[in-house]
């Protein structure tokens, strides 16, 4: 069984003492001079009562609990309800005019009754309080993961976690198999550069000597097949043993099965965000969806966001620094994976960025409060998006008027050509002399040795 009841307060004086009034409810003796039962009343059965604790807990009155109410109001309408929710005594002091209280005092109370609740309310054995407890307790928690709107992201985020911790543990192991087995053939590394492929063929063939006898042209193009061959025949490697091949054909297997798993768990993310938040998937695609989704935590908390905050999503510590440094805010974050933000030039993310979060904000609200599960609204979004990115990078940009869309006006083109003379002066990087100083120059320099001719003939003399 299940139940509600009233207590009414016997001695008022006491509750205004809140630190000690934990101390009235140390026995049951003690708390039933504190408090008394006022009302009691029985659910018919569990599912009754779960709509009642559902209205509670949601802040809500329901049926049960306005009956009793009123029956309150008709004996006792002088005195005050004491609530442990200020919500529910709103809506119980609108709708009943009935005068609540809700304090720290209330707290108090509710926490000592809580405690002494199996002595205030006679014929009910502990045993069986506890069933009822536990019983009411699963049913509310069933009741919640079963009707819960955040339920469906859970799945999304949980995947796309997965596949992003799948991408690291694959890029360590391929890491590791391509260093293990460079030892032995290093050549192959280079002659084959997608991973999977590296895998398969380690795996099918194992040591070196064997791909001279080995076919893996299912595996590899022919020109590629041949390359390997030739590069296994004359191989700068070192030897290895078979308990080494067989280990790194082993991690081989592990980086194969994961790629599998991978390849899987990208199909089941992409048909849940199909499923779940279509318009948002035509518009970013469905890694960035779920990334967004991820982020917020789910995508009612999504789609409680503004334009601006989806743009910036994920770029939060950035936006911060430049905040405090006084720099320039970043433009984009989790949103410049977006194929249409990368078809953009360098010039153009920022405005296709803006434009594109201005969007998808629509479209992450009309998947998660519209009722319609069709994606023709975040087709129609994204038309317009490519549109906008076409006229950015065909420079075609239009401004808009009140007499509505108009070309930019642009003055007329007109050639302007000068023509230039040739400087000479600027071939010689001697300092350039006037002439005049150069006559000077000579004419002392005659002086001088006229000067010293005559002291030497009169020397010589």
């Amino acid at each position: 069984c299940v139940v509600v009841f009233f207590l009414q307060v016997l001695n008022e004086k006491k509750l205004q003492e809140v630190d000690s009034l934990w101390k009235e409810f140390e026995t049951p003796e003690k708390a039933n001079k504190i408090v008394k039962l006022k009302h009691f009343e029985k659910f018919q059965d569990t599912t009754e009562a779960l709509a009642a604790s559902t209205a509670l807990v949601e802040g809500k009155l329901s049926k049960n609990l306005k009956k009793i109410l009123k029956k309150i109001v008709a004996k006792d309408a002088h005195e005050q309800l004491a609530v442990a929710d200020a919500k529910l005594g709103g809506v119980i002091k609108e709708k009943l005019n009935l005068s609540c209280i809700h304090s720290p005092m209330v707290t108090e109370l509710m926490r000592g009754i809580r405690s002494q609740v199996e002595g205030l309310i006679t014929g009910l054995p502990s045993r069986e309080m506890a069933a009822m407890c536990l019983g009411l307790a699963h049913s509310l928690s069933r009741y919640k993961l079963k009707f819960s709107p955040d339920k469906v992201d859970t799945m999304i985020i949980q995947a796309i976690s997965l596949l992003d911790d799948l991408d690291k543990e694959l890029n360590n192991y391929i890491m590791r198999c391509r260093e293990w087995y460079g030892w032995h053939f290093p050549e192959l590394g280079k002659i084959i550069t997608d991973n999977l492929m590296y895998c398969k063929c380690v795996r099918k063939v194992g040591d070196r000597s064997n791909f001279a006898s080995s076919d893996v042209s299912d595996i590899l193009p022919e020109e590629i097949e041949e390359d390997v061959k030739a590069a296994a025949e004359i191989s700068m490697g070192t030897e290895v043993s078979e308990e080494d091949i067989n280990n790194i054909i082993h991690l081989c297997d592990q980086v194969i099965e994961i790629s599998e798993y991978r390849t899987q768990l990208y199909d089941y993310l992409k048909n849940r965000m199909m499923a779940i938040a279509p318009n948002l998937t035509v518009m970013v695609g469905e890694l960035v969806g779920a990334r967004l989704i991820a982020h917020a935590g789910s995508l009612l908390n999504l789609a409680k966001h503004p334009a601006s905050t989806v743009q910036l999503l994920g770029a939060e510590k950035a936006l911060f620094r430049a905040l405090k440094t006084k720099r320039d805010t970043p433009k984009f974050g989790l949103i410049y994976h977006a194929s249409l933000v990368g078809q953009s030039n360098t010039k153009n993310k920022g405005k296709i960025s803006r434009m594109l979060a201005a969007k998808t904000a629509l479209t992450i609200r009309y998947d998660a409060l519209g009722e319609n599960t069709s994606a023709e609204m975040g087709a129609e979004n994204r038309l317009k998006v490519e549109t906008r990115l076409r006229l950015l990078e065909e420079r075609g940009i239009r401004r808009i008027s009140g007499t509505g869309k108009a070309l930019a006006k642009t003055d007329k083109y007109q050639n302007k050509s000068e023509v230039k003379v040739y400087d000479p002066s600027g071939d010689s990087t001697l300092p350039v002399v006037s002439k005049k100083r150069k006559i000077q120059e000579v004419d002392e320099q005659e002086t001088e040795v006229a000067v010293k001719a005559k002291k030497f003939k009169a020397e010589m003399k």
